[in-house]
């Protein structure tokens, strides 16, 4: 038996869930606010009440891991090494997949055998509606699933390609993701001890650059400019070649310096261009400022390893490529710098989900997000400050002055990939540091226990049986024990001089597996004891 005690919104979501009779649900909630616990006690109280096999579909490889290791705890092993080759182990409730990898291949169709009558839950679903082929492949896998929880932290519009179980509703702009429940930045603000206030002190710069036809154009932020020419304005600005960026990123580092004086080991984040735009940030920190910085990109093999690492660490920086979005829990970062070109409303939320994680026993925990006053990512950045905003303002203060018709021009996100011409900057400097409304602050709130927030949950065996919570996951016990395999099969081929194929088969033969991928914790300790004892043998001679 697990007891677990849920937040308000989590509570009213899960009753919600747990009445309806419709096959699908869509909660959104704002990134910090726990919808991997949320999702996870739904699928447990379900698997509860009649077994079936659970299937949670994340948006990247590194978060695969990280969902394994939230079912854990909740009682839960899901396997997040699972390969539409192999079968499913009979120790495991179930499996961890990606978007990407069910329209690899035949994946969507090992998958939809699978979870026939299954439990599903799609993390961060508008990525469904991202390439089409992803979208035709979950509906292919789970189409005949018997419920399907779905997830967003973002709020979401589609007006051409609809997302797979997804209902919608036809408004004047489009159609509307219709959301089963909605729990937003400005509730998770109202409720306290949820997430963070998010600061955004906006820079603006006098930008220069030339044209491919020679033509030189000089531009603030401020000024009205074609879509190519904003596109170039914004691309100057953060180019290291120019001074624009040096000055941000001293102004966020001094920023980051003050606030580790009584928060030590909080931590900064740069959202960069691309590979090498990250790189050349990270030197500019160290060489200039003296801050070590970490850099992950997709392109680096290491890169998740990297992000776990710099969650618990307590190095200052972290640069990084679209690696850092969703689903990415690191609650010690207090200060960010949005230096990309990707000024989609969507993309922006995303990266400001990362600032917003509540840690308890702070009362002080305001994030600052360093931002180009491009009229993009203005608009975006406004719409989140406003609803900080409404919440944390006392009544009648007054002093909305300052913001009024800034934000008249609602500048739309170019969702299409920017085709620019090509052009060479010839300078960049930051002018005005402005920052919002930076005198409100909030403590953590005094948690009182509801007894009817907590959920008893009886525990769920696997096919192999009830599962002991211990501080390993199966899963991490397993690749503990195909390592050690593997040493002993190497040993092996040494002292037989048998391929590694043959060493293997017989391995598996003497512990009766058939299939290491498949195989249970049992039998991967079986086959190692018996494949210890055949190496002795061996060196005995």
């Amino acid at each position: 038996m697990t007891s677990v005690t849920l937040r308000p919104w989590q509570r009213a979501a899960f009753d919600q869930f747990r009445s309806s009779s419709d096959p699908d649900y869509l909660a959104v909630a704002t990134p910090g606010a726990g919808k991997t616990t949320f999702a996870l006690v739904c699928a447990r109280a379900s698997l509860v009440e009649q077994p079936r096999t659970l299937v949670v579909v994340a948006p990247t490889s590194h978060l695969k891991v990280q969902w394994s290791l939230a079912a854990h705890r909740l009682g839960l092993q899901l396997d997040p090494d699972w390969s539409p080759g192999a079968g499913l182990a009979r120790d495991v409730h179930g499996l961890v997949t990606t978007y990407q990898q069910i329209a690899t291949g035949n994946t969507a169709s090992k998958l939809a055998g699978i979870t026939a009558d299954g439990f599903v839950i799609l993390d961060e679903i508008h990525h469904a509606g991202h390439e089409r082929a992803w979208g035709d492949s979950i509906r292919t896998a789970f189409g005949h699933a018997a419920r399907r929880l779905s997830l967003s932290g973002t709020p979401f519009r589609s007006d051409s390609v609809q997302i797979p179980f997804v209902r919608y509703d036809t408004i004047a702009e489009g159609e509307l993701a219709h959301a089963d429940y909605t729990y937003g930045y400005a509730d998770a603000l109202r409720d306290g001890g949820v997430v963070r206030p998010v600061y955004f002190p906006r820079v603006d710069g006098d930008m220069e650059w030339t044209t491919a036809d020679g033509d030189v154009v000089n531009a603030s932020f401020q000024d009205e400019l074609t879509k190519d020419q904003v596109s170039m304005r914004l691309r100057t600005a953060l180019s290291l070649e120019g001074e624009w960026m040096p000055a941000v990123l001293a102004k966020a580092n001094d920023q980051l310096r003050a606030i580790r004086e009584q928060h030590r080991e909080a931590g900064g984040l740069v959202i960069a261009t691309d590979q090498e735009h990250a790189q050349g940030i990270a030197r500019l920190l160290r060489d200039r400022f003296g801050t070590p910085a970490d850099v992950v990109v997709s392109d680096d093999p290491t890169a998740s390893k990297k992000i776990a690492a710099f969650t618990t660490n307590n190095r200052p920086w972290l640069v990084a490529v679209r690696m850092v979005s969703e689903g990415v829990d690191i609650p010690r970062l207090r200060v960010g710098v949005f230096a990309t070109t990707t000024s989609t409303e969507l993309f922006f939320r995303q990266a400001v989900g990362r600032f917003v994680r509540w840690q308890s026993g702070r009362t002080s925990q305001k994030a600052y997000v360093f931002i180009p006053d491009d009229p993009r990512v203005r608009s975006h950045a406004f719409e989140i400050a406003e609803e900080r905003r409404h919440v944390l303002r006392p009544p009648g203060t007054g002093n909305d002055e300052e913001f009024e018709g800034e934000f008249d021009k609602q500048v739309h996100p170019d969702d299409e990939a920017e085709q620019l011409t090509l052009f060479s900057v010839v300078s960049s400097t930051a002018t005005a540091f402005t920052h919002y409304d930076d005198d409100i602050d909030i403590a953590e709130p005094a948690f009182t226990a509801d007894p009817d927030l907590t959920i008893d949950l009886p525990d769920v065996p696997t096919a192999a049986g009830i599962q002991p919570i211990g501080s390993l996951s199966v899963a991490e016990v397993k690749d503990d024990l195909r390592i050690r395999n593997a040493h002993i099969a190497k040993r092996l081929v040494d002292l037989t001089g048998w391929s590694h194929g043959k060493v293997q088969g017989e391995m598996n033969r003497l512990a009766g597996v058939t299939r290491v991928a498949t195989a249970t914790t049992d039998q991967l300790e079986r086959r190692l004891r018996y494949s210890e004892s055949w190496l002795r043998r061996l060196q005995r001679g």
